[in-house]
């Protein structure tokens, strides 16, 4: 079977050729809440009942969003996947079209992971310094761990900056075995 991610990989293209420039945001947050419908187990095991309709499973994902308008690509999105039996591809295709989203306008998530919560003016000049490091507009979601005793850890794509009391001590036990 192919990889989960070619599959999701056209239909995420196609959502986003559909889409315009600042529709796409408002495009990603709506496939980004219904891959986290997709993504319950009790769901994919709905849909994949050969009694159940295509319709019902429709009908339930878009109820369990309580409310929350679809545009009619996202309809369309949905009602393909669904057709084409492509439900558990969901979650990557919201990750896909999130990061072609990212790209055309220049903006980069970015995972901090800090030892304490961060929030306000301390999260604006840490998301300001690693701006300026990365060199790209950064969107940043923040995660605490506490093992990493203080500092933060950033990840924006595949480049990571450690700048973590653990990451630091790390590097002098290995300095003082070598």
């Amino acid at each position: 079977m192919a990889e989960i991610a070619t599959i999701a990989r056209p239909y995420a293209e196609a959502l986003f050729k559909a889409s315009t420039g600042a529709d796409a945001r408002a495009l990603a947050g709506q496939v980004e809440a219904l891959a986290q419908v997709a993504a319950d187990p009790a769901l994919r095991q709905f849909a994949e009942n050969p009694k159940v309709r295509v319709e019902q499973v429709n009908d339930v994902i878009v109820g369990a969003l309580r409310g929350t308008a679809l545009a009619p690509a996202v309809q369309n999105l949905l009602r393909t996947m669904l057709d084409n039996g492509r439900l558990a591809a969901l979650p990557e295709v919201a990750a896909q079209f999130r990061a072609l989203v990212n790209e055309s306008s220049g903006v980069f998530d970015a995972s901090i992971i800090s030892a304490y919560p961060l929030d306000g003016a301390p999260l604006a000049d840490v998301v300001a310094t690693l701006e300026k490091r990365f060199g790209r507009k950064l969107n940043a979601t923040v995660a605490v761990d506490r093992e990493l005793i203080g500092g933060i850890r950033a990840v924006v794509g595949d480049e990571v900056f450690d700048a973590s009391v653990k990451a630091r001590l790390e590097q002098m036990k290995a300095a003082l075995t070598a």
